[in-house]
């Protein structure tokens, strides 16, 4: 979320001059009687006795008549944009000032006066936004009182499905619960919310980032670290996008939740292939259609998983048409087009032959690293290594006799 610069229609004065501005902005369109009714508390509160301690040196008496204004904040108040946000920057700024470590004694005045701005007219969704980053930006970083005011803009933001508004990021969302002085369990519920909130939206690509960061901050026994890691595990399954799982066998949530109906599920889509995916398909029915999922996307995907971990295998080779139609189960004609849609998800890099019926692979994404992986890739080091010192002697001999360097090894050497 974007800081904004403060904005205030009050001129500089004594604390008196400005909560006598307050106290007038928020009784300026009643009627004289009302007015005059309602300033006189204030202005009585605002005298100093003879023999007493001035107000500017008296920090209780300024937060016991700071304290009767705020609750008589019930509206945003009447006025243009500029003024009422006025009005708000100098209440706030008051709040900052009188409890500098916004201590207990403030936090009762806050949530009411959030709570206020939050139920506004939808008119002012944009007012409201502005008013609460306002106060988001004063309070100290590690205030747990920043935690009520993010709360207040989600929500208005998923009301009005404008989450795009807040450009909420995952980096910003990890400093801040990483600073806010709360709990654990109020970190872990600000983080349910934004999952929620981008669920309602249908932003699952967000949401499935932020329910990550939802599954670190639980206990991985938790009920509610089952939960999110099959959410985790859902979300990943449904994404079009996502093709990378291993980063979810990081989570203490999924690992724990391996008697989970997905778990096996996701364990194919890591490492396993068509086979294995028809074969928890058939008889696991209920649960794809418990969790939202897509059996023709689920194969789909598990299709292009299939050849990329046999693009992986091949790497610097070429692959017969007919080896991937029948990894895919697929007609040798449709061969071109599943390699079109794995080129494009990224996961392979090669060159079609319609003379040859091939696919030459350049590179291929593996979908974990383990052993095999590390075998394979060692060989193809080896063999790389092997090839270059072969180029060097090559180019070595040729210059000790004086001849030209062949055009093959100067191609293999670039």
């Amino acid at each position: 979320m974007a800081s904004t610069g403060s904005v205030s229609i009050f001129a500089e004065g004594t604390f008196e001059e400005q909560i006598q501005e307050l106290v007038n902005f928020l009784v300026r369109n009643h009627s004289d009687e009302e007015r005059t009714s309602f300033i006189r508390p204030f202005s009585e509160a605002l005298k100093t006795e003879e023999g007493k301690k001035s107000l500017s040196e008296d920090d209780d008496r300024k937060r016991e008549i700071f304290s009767h204004l705020v609750p008589e904040v019930k509206t945003l108040g009447e006025g243009t944009e500029k003024e009422i946000e006025g009005f708000f920057n100098l209440l706030f700024s008051h709040l900052i000032s009188l409890y500098p470590a916004t201590s207990a004694e403030a936090s009762p005045l806050l949530p009411p006066l959030i709570q206020t701005i939050a139920s506004a007219p939808v008119t002012q969704s944009g007012l409201k936004y502005r008013i609460l980053t306002n106060l988001f930006n004063l309070l100290p970083r590690m205030s747990s009182l920043r935690l009520d005011v993010y709360n207040a803009l989600l929500a208005i933001a998923a009301a009005q499905g404008e989450l795009s508004v807040l450009q909420l990021s995952r980096t910003d969302v990890e400093k801040w619960i990483a600073e806010w002085d709360v709990t654990p369990e109020k970190k872990s519920q600000f983080l349910k919310a934004i999952v929620d909130a981008f669920v309602q939206a249908d932003n699952l690509t967000a949401a499935y980032e932020f329910v990550q960061l939802y599954a670190r901050s639980l206990p991985s026994s938790s009920p509610e670290a089952r939960e999110a890691a099959a959410q985790a595990i859902s979300l990943a399954l449904r994404l079009p996008t996502v093709f990378d799982f291993d980063p979810l066998f990081k989570l203490d949530a999924v690992v724990a939740a391996k008697d989970h109906e997905l778990f096996p599920l996701l364990q194919i889509f890591l490492s396993g292939g068509l086979p294995e995916y028809r074969s928890w398909a058939s008889s696991n029915a209920g649960a794809v259609e418990k969790y939202g999922l897509s059996p023709a996307d689920l194969e789909h995907k598990i299709r292009l998983l299939t050849l990329a971990s046999l693009g992986f295998k091949h790497v610097g080779q070429n692959l017969p048409y007919s080896t991937i139609a029948e990894a895919l189960d697929v007609d040798a004609a449709d061969v071109e087009k599943w390699v079109i849609d794995v080129i494009r998800a990224g996961l392979v890099l090669g060159k079609l032959s319609q003379t040859t019926k091939t696919l030459h692979i350049v590179r291929a994404t593996a979908r974990s690293f383990e052993r095999e992986q590390w075998e394979a890739l060692e060989k193809r080091l080896v063999a790389w290594k092997t090839g270059l010192v072969g180029v060097m002697e090559v180019i070595v001999n040729a210059r000790r006799q004086g001849g030209a360097v062949p055009v093959q090894a100067q191609a293999a050497a670039a």
